[in-house]
């Protein structure tokens, strides 16, 4: 084994890039604890004798999902907003999800909010958050290429994610968070009364459509969504940060793209 030695500077940047990229990203203590050393002494103290006394309740630590609110009060707040702009700054205000804590900004959207096709994609990543405009890192390139392949751009989409700030590590977000975000979202896509709705992956589908289907069955098939107010025809396509990873999966995406194309001729959207 060898001993260990201080790390140079590329190594210790390197080490940071990955304490940030599984989430790891808020010091709690000034000086270092060696864990190893607190478990042995643990073990080798003697176990204190029984106490007769009644237990005294001990609340439990409070948690990142302790601090989510009730989603009763995000329907509220996300109901009274009359627009965008209003919408917007509800939100920035919005303490009752945790994942505002350790998340850099809101992302709230970007592209046109008049536009007739509203794309909506699970949950912001690092730069995303770092920007505060949804899918503008590597994923976001590909998507702009795959509208591009359709006559489509960012000033005649809108785009949005079911949660508007980044989980930690980049994690799926939890059923409580999607939860308390999830009104926002729907008062968003009432507010932009798009025509068409793209969902971007997995999580994103099975939010929107509130289905536990996976996406490589549920993808490229048209049905009709009601949203509180208004309807719109809706599609499921594959993630672009998945296309990333699975290249030949493309295939199925351009496919959809494809139908989208043909829905938009067909509808008669400009």
């Amino acid at each position: 084994m060898t001993a260990n030695r201080p790390l140079n500077d590329a190594e210790m940047v390197a080490a940071l890039e990955w304490y940030r990229a599984v989430g790891v990203d808020l010091a709690v203590l000034e000086e270092p604890v060696d864990r190893f050393a607190a478990s042995q002494m643990a073990r080798a103290r003697p176990a204190p004798p029984p106490v007769a006394a009644d237990p005294v309740p001990v609340a439990p630590p409070a948690s990142a999902a302790g601090l989510n609110a009730d989603p009763s009060e995000a329907r509220g707040l996300a109901t009274s907003a009359t627009t965008l702009d209003e919408l917007q700054s509800i939100l920035s205000a919005y303490d009752g999800c945790a994942l505002k804590l350790r998340a850099t900004q809101l992302v709230f959207a970007d592209g046109n909010p008049e536009a007739d096709i509203m794309l909506i994609g699970e949950a912001p990543g690092s730069e995303e958050d770092r920007i505060g405009k949804p899918f503008v890192g590597r994923s976001g390139q590909l998507l702009d290429r795959m509208l591009g392949a359709i006559g489509l751009d960012r000033t005649k989409v809108y785009i949005a994610n079911t949660v508007p700030w980044r989980p930690p590590g980049n994690r799926t977000p939890t059923p409580e968070e999607i939860a308390l975000c999830l009104p926002f979202l729907h008062r968003q896509i009432e507010l932009v009364a798009p025509r068409i709705i793209v969902t971007l992956g997995g999580p994103a589908m099975q939010t929107v459509f509130q289905t536990t289907a996976g996406i490589l069955k549920s993808r490229g098939q048209w049905r009709e969504l009601s949203v509180g107010n208004h309807t719109a025809m809706a599609i499921a396509t594959l993630h672009p940060a998945y296309l990333l990873r699975q290249p030949l999966q493309k295939q199925q995406a351009w496919r959809d793209m494809l139908a989208l194309k043909q829905k938009i001729a067909a509808e008669k959207l400009g």
